[in-house]
C-alpha cells in the first residue's frame, strides 16, 4: 500500500511537463574562531566556510524540496574506505503531496548518520538505509483535528479559549503538549510518557526574556542598530548515553552565550558571539539568497 502512495507521489511531478513554480534560495558565511579557552589549552584558530543551495518546486498539492552543500567537502566510499571529495554535497531531498486530509512524504535521501552528535552522546555507527515514506491523516472534528500516522500514533490536537492542546497516543508513552499567551506571557508545556518540560517567555521593557524547566535563560533586546542575545545554560548532571556503544556523557558546566548580531543595508548580516564554555570568541559574515 505505501509503495503505491509512494509511485502516485511521483508521478504527480512526473506527468507534469513544467513545475508551477521553481524557487532558489540560499545562504553562504565565513566564520573565524579564535578557540579561546579558558585552561590556556586551546588549539590554533581557525576559520570555516559554509555555502548551501535550495531547490523548491511545487505543482499543485505536491512539492518538491532539495538541498546541497556547494562549499565542497562530500565523502566517497569505496567498499570500506571513505575519502573527502571536493564536490557537491547532497543535504536532503524529500517529495510531499497531499489528496485530501492525506499527506505523503518520501525521504529520498539515505544520509549516513554515522557522525550525529547529541548532548546525550552520538551514533558509533550508519543506523542504515534512512529513505522512508510516511503517511499522515489530519480529519478535522468539530473544534479538533484527528491525525493518524504511518506509525500508528493517533494525535488529537485543537485550539480552545486561546489555549493550544495536541495529545498523541502512542506504543511507549503519550505525548501531550500545550501553549497559550496568557496577560501578555507565553506559556508552553511538555509531557513525553511522564516527563514534563516548560518555558515561559515574556517582553520587558523591550527585552524578550525566556526561562525553562531545564534552568535555562535568554534575553533578546535591540541596541543601536544590533540585537543582542544573553543566553544561559545551567549545569547539567552526569547521564548514560542511549546510543549503540554505551558510555558516561561527562557533566557539563554551566556556561552563558552572548551574541551581537547586525544586519546591514547590503543584504549580508554581520555576528559575533562569546562562549564562555570555552572563552572562544566566534565572527561570522553571512549572506542569503
Amino acid at each position: 500500500m505505501k509503495k503505491l502512495i509512494a509511485l502516485f507521489a511521483v508521478s504527480a511531478v512526473a506527468s507534469t511537463s513544467a513545475m508551477a513554480g521553481i524557487a532558489l534560495s540560499g545562504v553562504a558565511s565565513v566564520s573565524y574562531d579564535d578557540n579561546g579557552d579558558a585552561t590556556g589549552t586551546a588549539g590554533a584558530s581557525v576559520t570555516t566556510y559554509d555555502a548551501d543551495i535550495t531547490l523548491t518546486g511545487t505543482a499543485g498539492t505536491t512539492t518538491y524540496v532539495s538541498s546541497w552543500d556547494i562549499d565542497g567537502g562530500s565523502t566517497v566510499v569505496t567498499g570500506t574506505t571513505r575519502s573527502a571529495n571536493s564536490g557537491i554535497s547532497l543535504n536532503s531531498s524529500s517529495l510531499t503531496t497531499t489528496v485530501g486530509p492525506l499527506t505523503i512524504t518520501a525521504d529520498m535521501h539515505d544520509e549516513d548518520d554515522s557522525a550525529t552528535v547529541s548532548t546525550t552522546g552520538g551514533l558509533s555507527i550508519d543506523s542504515g538505509d534512512n529513505r522512508s515514506v510516511s503517511v499522515s491523516l489530519d480529519a478535522p472534528v468539530g473544534d479538533a483535528t484527528i491525525g493518524l500516522d504511518d506509525s500508528g500514533d493517533v494525535t488529537v490536537s485543537g485550539t480552545f479559549s486561546g489555549v493550544t492542546v495536541a495529545h498523541t497516543m502512542r506504543d511507549g508513552g503519550d505525548l501531550t503538549t500545550g501553549s497559550a499567551s496568557i496577560a501578555g506571557m507565553d506559556i508552553s508545556l511538555t509531557n513525553d510518557d511522564g516527563s514534563s518540560t516548560w518555558t515561559i517567555g515574556t517582553t520587558v521593557a523591550g527585552t524578550a526574556i525566556t526561562v525553562g524547566s531545564d534552568k535555562s535563560i535568554s534575553a533578546v533586546f535591540g541596541l543601536t542598530g544590533n540585537t543582542v542575545t544573553v543566553t544561559h545554560v545551567a549545569e547539567r548532571a552526569a547521564a548514560a548515553s542511549t546510543t549503540v556503544t554505551k558510555y558516561l556523557v561527562a557533566q557539563k558546566d554551566a556556561f552563558t552565550t552572548i551574541a551581537v548580531a547586525r544586519d546591514l543595508t547590503s543584504g549580508a548580516s554581520l555576528a559575533a558571539t562569546y562562549d564562555t564554555f570555552n572563552s572562544s570568541l566566534t565572527l561570522k559574515a553571512s549572506v542569503a539568497f
